[in-house]
């Protein structure tokens, strides 16, 4: 099947320079891809689906009626990325990184940034991730943010942007680690050939990272994975982690506090836990410290981990940092913190609680992306240029009745990567748009695993990549110069 009719448009293109050029770290791809039938494609991208399924990578979809547990589509077309550009990258995310870790060890100990007029008051106290039971903690070894998934996009003129923070429960690395097993099975010829960085090291790098954290003088700390249940959309996640890991996956109604310590059920009796990777948002950890209604959490367990038996990845409140007005402060952080002028720069981002910005995001809908502070996965979106003048009208309702909660940026023309698509109009390959997530991780040093996940937006046209909302994923090469 050939790339010949494959036309990269107008857009910044992953794979090609020019129709029928390829960018130098895709050549070899291209080659080989050329060089197989329709078929023969056809039926490698069917076999890469059924290798996820039986894998059992699975997310959940709480919102459908046609069962919880969806496949997450899967392209066989990688996106590449040269070594060179990846460093550059990595640099700009240890900055962004250490600059976060300090802003949260700051918002919730002595707030200089506020006291200095760099970030307003208000601001803070009413996002929703920021915890006044937090304040004032102290997490081992002044790390917040131990795994961190950064989302960035491309422009047209081939500019990294950085489009939003995860420091909550950041999912997706089980994704990045099963396809890339399946491509190997898949392109064995071009993994041959082609030095691509490897991605298998991210479970044992995590592990490092979480026995960093442990309360010192332990010979043998026990690490858990915290996980609300097999309901959770990332479940699969959790079961993959914990098992490459080799430690124990468990819920809250497997831990109890006793003798001043958070301790395990066993068929043996009790065992002591020193690290939690929890994957439980904030609020549910601790009924006595949080939700009282809260039934996945642990009672006690915020008294533990402030009494300095316990470790916590992530600490808790950072989901601060997620917030998406918070994340329109970031280069000033990075200023504030560390001296620097941010190396990724954020989209560009219009504050609507601010009057004369809001004015402009009212009189601009049909040009912008207005999206709500707090939430993910895409919702709470309007994307101004593909929604109707009634859908504008109502967003611009809430937008005035919340001002607080909404921020808005300009359109980008996000990067394509060739897809192949197999339908009653035939095989071809059609260029879609894509976003990548990094994944970040701060133990002893900050280790960013090579490549992330590139997720990709399946309906023709979208700029929504979320799996929810009817994306996909696709491999990604870091190809050594």
């Amino acid at each position: 099947m050939q790339f010949n009719q494959y036309d990269p448009g107008d857009f910044y293109d992953e794979l090609f320079l020019a129709p029928g050029q390829p960018r130098p770290e895709a050549a070899s791809l291209i080659e080989r891809i050329n060089g197989l039938s329709t078929l023969e494609l056809q039926q490698r991208q069917q076999a890469a689906q059924n290798a996820l399924f039986k894998l059992g990578v699975t997310f959940n979809v709480y919102s459908d009626n046609q069962g919880t547990e969806r496949i997450l589509p899967f392209d066989i077309i990688p996106r590449t990325l040269s070594a060179t550009e990846w460093n550059q990258l990595e640099i700009g995310l240890k900055q962004r990184i250490e600059a976060l870790n300090l802003f949260l060890g700051d918002i919730y100990g002595e707030q200089k940034i506020v006291k200095d007029g760099i970030i307003p008051a208000e601001l803070v106290e009413s996002a929703s991730g920021f915890l006044k039971p937090c304040i004032g903690l102290k997490p081992p070894r002044n790390i917040w943010c131990h795994i961190t998934g950064t989302d960035l996009v491309r422009d047209r003129d081939g500019q990294w942007y950085v489009l939003e923070d995860n420091l909550r429960c950041p999912s997706g690395i089980s994704y990045v680690l099963e396809n890339r097993r399946v491509m190997k099975s898949t392109f064995p010829q071009v993994f041959n050939r082609v030095n691509i960085l490897p991605v298998d090291d991210y479970p044992g790098q995590l592990l490092e990272t979480l026995l960093h954290l442990a309360p010192p003088g332990l010979p043998e700390p026990t690490v858990v994975v915290l996980t609300p249940g097999m309901h959770n959309s990332a479940y699969f996640e959790h079961s993959f982690l914990a098992q490459q890991m080799g430690v124990e996956l468990v819920e809250g109604r497997d831990l109890v506090v006793a003798d001043g310590y958070l301790q395990m059920r066993t068929t043996r009796g009790l065992k002591r836990v020193d690290v939690i990777y929890r994957r439980i948002d904030d609020e549910f950890i601790d009924p006595l410290a949080f939700r009282p209604d809260s039934r996945l959490g642990i009672p006690g367990l915020m008294e533990v981990y402030r009494a300095g038996r316990l470790a916590l990845a992530n600490a808790p409140g950072t989901g601060i940092a997620d917030d998406k007005v918070i994340y329109a402060y970031v280069p000033q952080m990075i200023r504030y913190y560390l001296g620097e002028d941010q190396l990724l720069p954020n989209v560009p981002t219009y504050l609507c609680w601010e009057p004369e910005q809001l004015q402009h995001v009212l009189q601009n809908l049909d040009k912008l992306v207005v999206k709500a502070a707090a939430e993910s996965g895409g919702y709470g979106m309007l994307v101004g240029p593909h929604a109707t003048p009634a859908e504008r009208q109502e967003f611009s309702k809430r937008i005035q009745a919340s001002p607080r909660n909404y921020i808005a940026q300009p359109t980008l023309c996000l990067s394509r990567v060739p897809t192949l698509f197999d339908d009653a109009a035939g095989s071809r390959f059609e260029g879609c748009h894509v976003d990548l997530r990094p994944y970040i991780l701060y133990g002893k040093e900050i280790y960013i695993n090579p490549g992330g996940l590139t997720r990709v937006a399946l309906r023709r046209g979208s700029l929504v990549v979320n799996s929810s909302q009817g994306g996909g994923s696709k491999d990604t090469w870091v190809v050594a110069d």
